[in-house]
């Protein structure tokens, strides 16, 4: 598939000589085209001064695919760490699809499960390539040659070269379609630890984000949106907001009133002169309270069943039978960079820098609010200051937001789109409200017999692009979690029921296990208490007897934990366990009581997360899972005041976890041949409920409401 001309522009930028192509990996024959730098594949570039750049497909937000992708080209390449650089790769879909997706984008931690076996083999035919053009300079076999280091060798004759001098060379040679690939036990820099790439440039400042990036005569953008989700503009009177120092513009679009400013100062001043009268008469107008009130009625009405076996009825013979109600709040994402992004239109081409998570929906939606054809709209992706979900739009509204204000513009130029925290913690997008409700029986025995759960809450396809996924069927997003347990229940139903809003509802890190894992974990603690079971051998009776991957996560994290019971020395100690994204991970946290509220003080935390191919980006991964789930737990929830407006609006009532409530966390990664999963979200999943289960066995309190920090309203 040859590479199209925009494609190539942008590989001419550099020196040497480029191989463009897209490396087949099954999906058709590459053909080569000559243009820039030595780039024999759509994802490596080589320099003549031996810099080998791998363009990343997925967006780097904090979660490390800069580094583990580089990581898998410059094993089978044989490179020094040293010579590696990253950069994200542009909006392509042909060329940089995720294989999870069959479109660009990143998501559902696949960065390194999808891209594990494709990185390798692009890696591997650039070697394959650089060794012929070698052997054919020196004129010896290519099977006498090295590579090591980023130095290609042939020792009889003494000869030795470094990538740079061999790329035209190498450019000239047959590109492998299926180069073979190393052994595992060969492995030089795969499973060990390595420093992120991108740390240097965002330590010293020289990264680049949307708000560093300015264009000639751009001007800055902000956005009235609406106080109440789904409400309309019906007018405004723009001329005090135009009386404004540096204020240029006032434009009516589809999500509100958009004020342009010759900076960021004068938009924000003229956005707050700006008189807005609001056709509420769409808007949702209840509060969290009221919502809740239908949500229980939903409950109560049940839904679809989304997963049965064996015959629940059993529950009205149980010796036992415990009950529980759990409710869980939206929640806003709250990244340290909020939305932001620059368009520039010029000649009839459109032109994007920002973080974008979703190239496949944002390319299009630019390409047509503009009227444009999608190969005139060129997207660069620049790093993200976190996400945890809100750039993965699947309704692309910040795309179509930026197209909106250049078109509005009614001229050629330049405009950077920001949102305010306000803007952020306000506009919705939200974790999905979600109410839980279990019934469990249990025997004589202590056994249980029946496993019952119903989820209510807002799908976030729904509405989307990616509705069509669903096929008609019910959204496995909103209730992922709760189905596919390993623990053997005897008879199970779980039912979904799904509720309508005006209210946005988004992917939020770990999407629907959120909330599943804490509502299954803490209730089965509170079923296996009931039962007179230690909460860890209680876990592993319900698990197969033979070795599973469950159990090696539950069995380890008992082990570095020192696990013998759920108290000790007046500290309480909870476990949770949850698999998600094909991840395996088990937390146990210790809690004291400081006045009547949970500190924790220490997790630990098993992962199998397959190969490890940097065990540094998974601590790190699993420590910042832990962080966030924790600040969440204790502090956040975003409420809707009677009629309907957002109480929340920045860090002063939607609080992050300090430094000073971060626990010690240790890590302990278990050794897997499997092919490697991702890291990105399973850390936090578990760690809300151990450590509920934790606050439970010294306070004697279930949590069945979050946050711990205070009861919604």
């Amino acid at each position: 598939m040859a590479m199209e001309t925009s494609r190539r522009g942008f590989l001419a930028a550099g020196a040497g000589l480029t191989l463009g192509l897209m490396l087949p990996l099954g999906r058709g024959r590459a053909q080569m085209t000559v243009a820039g730098p030595f780039a024999p594949n759509a994802f490596i570039r080589i320099g003549t001064d031996d810099v080998v750049t791998v363009l990343v497909k997925h967006l780097e937000m904090g979660q490390g695919p800069y580094t583990g992708l580089a990581t898998l080209v410059a094993e089978e390449l044989d490179a020094d760490w040293s010579q590696m650089r990253a950069e994200g790769a542009p909006a392509n879909d042909q060329l940089y699809a995720n294989l999870a997706f069959g479109a660009q984008g990143t998501g559902g931690s696949t960065a390194i499960a999808n891209s594990y076996m494709q990185m390798r083999k692009a890696g591997a035919a650039v070697r394959t390539m650089l060794v012929a053009a070698a052997a054919q300079e020196w004129g010896v076999p290519a099977s006498e040659i090295s590579v090591k280091a980023g130095i290609v060798a042939h020792a009889a004759s003494g000869k030795s070269s470094g990538f740079g001098a061999l790329t035209q060379a190498a450019a000239a040679q047959p590109v492998p379609e299926d180069p073979p690939v190393k052994d595992p036990k060969d492995f030089v820099l795969i499973g060990k630890d390595r420093p992120k790439l991108d740390t240097p440039g965002k330590t010293d400042g020289s990264a680049q984000f949307a708000m560093d990036i300015y264009r000639d005569a751009m001007l800055t953008v902000v956005v009235a949106h609406p106080m109440k989700f789904g409400a309309k503009v019906a007018s405004f009177d723009d001329k005090a907001a135009l009386a404004v120092p540096g204020v240029e513009m006032v434009r009516q679009i589809s999500s509100g009133v958009a004020v342009y400013g010759q900076n960021t100062y004068a938009a924000l001043k003229g956005r707050d002169a700006l008189s807005v009268t609001w056709d509420e008469s769409a808007a949702e107008t209840r509060s969290s309270a009221e919502l809740f009130e239908a949500f229980v009625q939903a409950a109560a009405a049940g839904g679809v069943p989304v997963e049965e076996q064996g015959d629940v009825a059993t529950l009205s013979g149980a010796a036992k039978v415990i009950e529980a109600e759990y409710r869980f709040p939206y929640l806003a994402h709250a990244p340290m960079e909020p939305l932001d992004a620059v368009i520039e239109l010029k000649s009839g081409k459109a032109e994007l820098w920002y973080g974008c998570q979703f190239p496949a929906f944002d390319r299009p939606t630019v390409a047509g609010t503009l009227g444009l054809p999608v190969e005139d709209v060129r997207i660069n992706v620049l790093l993200a200051g976190g996400s945890f979900g809100r750039r993965a739009q699947g309704s692309a509204h910040l795309a179509a937001e930026a197209a909106e204000i250049a078109k509005a513009a009614g001229r050629d130029g330049a405009f950077k789109l920001v949102w305010t925290r306000e803007d952020d913690i306000r506009g919705g997008y939200y974790r999905p409200m979600t109410l839980h409700r279990f019934r469990a029986g249990l025997d004589d025995s202590g056994k249980i017999i029946a496993w019952e759960n119903t989820v209510v809450n807002q799908s976030i396809m729904a509405g989307t692009p990616m509705e069509a996924m669903l096929k008609g069927g019910p959204d496995n997003t909103s209730f992922e979690g709760s189905t596919g347990l390993p623990y053997q229940f005897g008879a199970r139903r779980i039912v979904w029921a799904r509720m309508e809003s005006p209210v946005s509802v988004l992917w939020w890190r770990s999407v629907g296990h959120t909330h599943t894992a804490y509502a299954v974990e803490t209730f089965l603690d509170e079923v296996l208490e009931a039962a007179g079971k230690d909460p860890v051998a209680g876990r592993l009776e319900l698990l197969p007897a033979e070795a599973t991957r469950e159990r090696g996560v539950i069995e380890k994290v008992a082990e570095i934990s020192g696990w013998t019971g759920p108290t000790r020395d007046g500290k309480g100690y909870g476990i949770a366990y949850a698999k998600s994204f094909d991840t395996y991970v088990a937390q146990v946290a210790e809690v004291e009581d400081q006045g009547g509220a949970p500190r924790v003080t220490r997790v630990w935390c098993a992962v199998d997360c397959g190969v490890a191919v940097n065990p540094n980006v998974i601590r790190a991964q699993m420590e910042g899972g832990i962080g966030y789930g924790l600040g969440t737990a204790l502090h956040n929830h975003i409420t809707l005041a009677p009629g309907g407006e957002v109480e929340q609006s920045n860090f002063h009532d939607y609080p992050m976890l300090r430094i000073s409530e971060m626990p010690a966390v240790e890590v302990a990664i278990i050794e897997s041949a499997a092919d490697p999963t991702g890291v990105g979200e399973p850390g936090l999943p578990p760690l809300a409920p151990a450590v509920a289960n934790a606050w439970r066995a010294i306070s004697g309190e279930s949590r069945h409401v979050l946050p711990f920090g205070g009861a919604m309203s």
